[in-house]
């Protein structure tokens, strides 16, 4: 497998002084994916900006990591809602001409 579109975890460690075991847990529970490759756990590049908000979170906002999981998923509510009635206005824009 080719690592050019990954970044190793250990690299997000430095740059972002955190644990490793901040990522091991996260991958955990399953907010985000590790992949090892030659004995060496990476994260995929396209992940990097939710991994960001985590960590903004987390730091910041001193957010412990079971609270990172309702928040994100109460944000993956909120833009279902917002494309849901987007579509029923759509539709609503229909009937009325």
């Amino acid at each position: 497998m080719s690592i050019e579109n990954f970044i190793p975890v250990n690299t997000l460690c430095i740059h972002y002084k955190m644990e490793q075991s901040f990522f091991g847990t996260l991958s955990e529970m399953g907010l985000i994916e590790i992949q090892i490759i030659d004995k060496t756990p990476y994260i995929h590049q396209d992940s990097l900006y939710e991994v960001e908000k985590m960590i903004r979170m987390h730091k910041d906002l001193e957010v412990n990591l079971e609270g990172i999981d309702v928040v994100l998923n109460l944000l993956q509510k909120i833009d279902s809602l917002k494309k849901e009635i987007h579509t029923v206005r759509n539709r609503l824009r229909l009937y009325e001409n």
